[in-house]
């Protein structure tokens, strides 16, 4: 799982370096990603666990409207990258404009099996509007029993 929060650059050449803490968590894998533009960021995931979430989506019916709109906006957009031997990764351009990623980034890892690079204003905006919500996400746990 990735956790943690770390502040990087994107390069002139839309290089991202990944955290060698990630990087960690990423040498169970074969290097090879995918990211994806979610509705505020990019998404990084191992090749492995996206094959296992298109594999469930697949399982659903393709008459569901609602399933269609998940690929046509959200699995089409998914492209492979590696990380080189460096540790970075190189960010294609469409998915760095779709995730309005520029130069200055806050890498996240929200206790899951993929990570998210935000714009580092975009998150921080994020994080001021909806800091406050933090007592009431306990209690929502508290109510799930965690």
């Amino acid at each position: 799982m990735f956790r943690g929060r770390y502040q990087h650059t994107i390069d002139p050449k839309g290089r991202l370096s990944v955290p060698a803490k990630f990087r960690d968590e990423l040498a169970q894998s074969d290097g090879r990603l995918i990211v994806v533009p979610n509705e505020t960021a990019l998404e990084v995931h191992p090749l492995e666990e996206w094959e296992r979430l298109e594999g469930r989506i697949s399982e659903q019916s393709q008459f569901d409207p609602e399933v269609r709109k998940l690929g046509r906006l959200y699995i089409s957009r998914a492209k492979e990258v590696a990380l080189d031997n460096v540790g970075r990764i190189l960010l294609p351009p469409d998915s760095r404009q779709q995730a309005g990623l520029v130069k200055d980034v806050t890498l996240l890892g929200p206790g899951r099996r993929y990570f998210e690079v935000w714009d580092r204003t975009r998150f921080d905006e994020y994080e001021r509007t909806n800091g406050d919500g933090l007592p009431s996400l306990f209690e929502r746990l508290s109510q799930l029993g965690v």
